[in-house]
């Protein structure tokens, strides 16, 4: 609950608003029955008078009962609202400084599910804990105690029926906690299943797989079935059983109380009352039994979400650093990098050097580390040896903004999201006016489909961009990150899904308009690095060559090898 304590301090109001509410309306419920007490020996009395004042007392302490209800939900909620937002607010902040790696150890999906469902959870544990765990233990001490005091001689049928409900209590809720814990693996396996399906519901029916899909959500589905049916038949023999004990031990008291009342005629005025503090402890402990079964599941997911908080960063920068203008050079010393929890190197002693405003291609087999190489340069990871040069200075002392503005990565997948083309170009730059969306999508060719359109760059985008073609995207990719006229781009194979007209339309207006820009291209087609200024060639995350084309073809193997492999009969020598 440490993790909560900051977020608290701007809701002591509410909080304080909220105790108070909790224990006038656990006194109100226990001041009840000692009002039905002094009703009934009013009425033994024959006392009109004392019967209407304290009737009178009843309604209103009856009234009082309900407003401080409501207030504690009030209050309640009002903190659990205020808590959770902030702290959704914090997490996400957290998750936008974590490297790839950070993201990686989690996954995607583990993040999103702590962000959204182990925030819900946590509210629920905070509305549990300011509604109900606060009232509990006033609720099972007073109605004890008021017990005792209303008939002393029974004191032990209120012993009794705590031990005989709580014994019962312990072994239905551990049961019922290993139950729950099963139910939260299934529904996560039912998730999963679901989602996969959704989103890969174009292989489902170009396979013909949608009876297999729904078989395996139906098997999922009954599992969960049956889980829950498991769980509502604990919960339909709980409440009889404890409504049993209970009732058990009412009859008791009224039978002790039966045979006494000569001996103690003041029991006959008390006996409701005492029936009612018997209630009230079975209550106190069923709830609070509950109530902390309930809560583990909460504690769970706080746990979960502090594991995100106390996160730290695997790349940080330095905020004290000045914000500057960098140039374009890149520079690799002996630069070698490993994934985390990977026992081999991606990356083994890379060096070269590259002036502002050159061209440089990126070569190599799949799994060569082409991709790993580039995402180095914005700082996605830090390597595990070497030093890397932006400008001039050294990455790990540039600050951040600096290197943002620097720095440009166009990925292979082009991921887009939903609102107009204009939103999304904006990404690149913030202040993007008209003229700068205009160049940005001229010089990437997106504006032979943009102009198409009525609304043009206010067209809409739909969610994961379902409404563009790969070429489309790919074109929009790149005008984003061509918009804030970067030092260095670094294109990661970002024209594939375009025809060789489109992609040579688009090299020939970076090559125009961007002579001072330093570019990166990563591409698995030679034809597309082939005018280059350097290429370099990657073969198992070594830098095994590094020249132009031609020089290349003389000393380089294995560009050759792929060169033959792809263009040698389109091109010729």
């Amino acid at each position: 609950m440490k993790i909560l304590k900051p977020y608290f301090k701007n809701n002591y109001r509410s909080i304080i608003g909220a105790i108070s509410a909790v224990i006038i309306l656990a006194l109100s419920s226990l001041w009840q029955p000692k009002l039905l007490q002094n009703i009934m020996k009013a009425i033994i009395a024959d006392n009109t008078t004392a019967v209407q004042n304290y009737g009178i007392q009843l309604i209103l302490l009856a009234v009082v009962g309900i407003l401080a209800g409501i207030a504690s939900t009030y209050f309640s909620a009002k903190i659990a609202q205020s808590v959770t937002t902030d702290l959704r607010a914090a997490v996400y902040s957290k998750i936008q400084t974590f490297s790839f790696g950070n993201i990686e150890k989690f996954s995607f999906g583990s993040l999103t599910v702590r962000l959204i469902n182990d925030i819900n959870q946590v509210l629920n544990l905070l509305m549990t804990i300011f509604m109900q765990l606060f009232r509990i233990p006033i609720l099972f001490i007073g109605a004890f105690v008021l017990g005792i005091m209303t008939i002393p001689r029974l004191w032990w049928i209120e012993v009794l029926m705590i031990v005989l409900i709580v014994s019962l209590s312990s072994l239905v809720f551990s049961k019922m906690g290993r139950f729950f814990a099963r139910f939260q693996r299934w529904m996560d396996n039912l998730n999963t299943i679901a989602q996969e399906s959704m989103q890969g519901i174009r292989v489902v029916k170009s396979f013909n797989q949608e009876e297999n899909e729904i078989n395996k959500f139906t098997v999922s589905s009954n599992n969960i079935k049956g889980l829950q049916l498991s769980i509502g038949y604990l919960f339909s023999l709980m409440i009889p059983a404890f409504t049993l004990i209970s009732n058990l031990m009412i009859l008791v008291a009224l039978y002790f109380v039966g045979i006494g009342i000569t001996d103690h005629p003041n029991d006959l005025a008390a006996i409701a009352s005492f029936t009612s503090y018997l209630m009230q402890l079975m209550f106190a402990i069923i709830i609070g039994a509950m109530t902390m079964m309930m809560s583990s599941r909460g504690l769970i997911s706080l746990g979960r979400i502090k594991e995100v908080l106390e996160t730290k960063p695997d790349v940080i920068y330095h905020k004290d650093g000045p914000e500057e203008k960098l140039a374009g050079s890149v520079v690799f010393q002996d630069v070698s990098f490993s994934y985390p929890n990977s026992a081999t190197e991606s990356l083994s002693n890379i060096s070269f050097s590259v002036k502002p405003g050159e061209t440089v291609g990126i070569v190599g087999a799949t799994g060569s580390g082409k991709t790993t190489m580039a995402q180095l340069i914005p700082r996605l990871y830090d390597p595990t040896a070497g030093t890397i040069y932006v400008g001039g200075k050294m990455l790990k002392e540039v600050n951040e903004a600096s290197l943002r503005k620097t720095v440009s990565y166009v990925l292979q997948k082009a991921i887009l999201f939903s609102g107009t083309i204009a939103e999304n170009l904006r990404q690149g730059k913030s202040d993007a006016i008209e003229e700068d969306l205009r160049w940005a999508a001229e010089v990437s060719q997106a504006a032979e489909f943009i102009d198409n359109y009525e609304d043009g760059f206010e067209h809409k985008v739909e969610e994961r961009s379902a409404n563009l073609s790969g070429g489309q995207k790919q074109r929009l990719s790149i005008a984003r990150g061509l918009i804030g006229k970067p030092q260095i781009l670094i294109l990661d194979d970002s024209t594939s899904a375009l025809d060789a007209k489109s992609e040579k339309k688009v090299q020939e207006a970076l090559e125009r308009d961007l002579k001072e820009t330093t570019v990166f291209i990563i591409a698995e087609k030679i034809a597309s690095v082939i005018q280059a200024d350097k290429i370099l060639v990657l073969d198992k995350g070594k830098l095994v060559a590094a020249g132009k084309h031609k020089e290349l073809l003389q000393i380089s193997p294995i560009y050759k090898e792929i060169y033959d492999a792809q263009v040698s009969k389109e091109w010729g020598e």
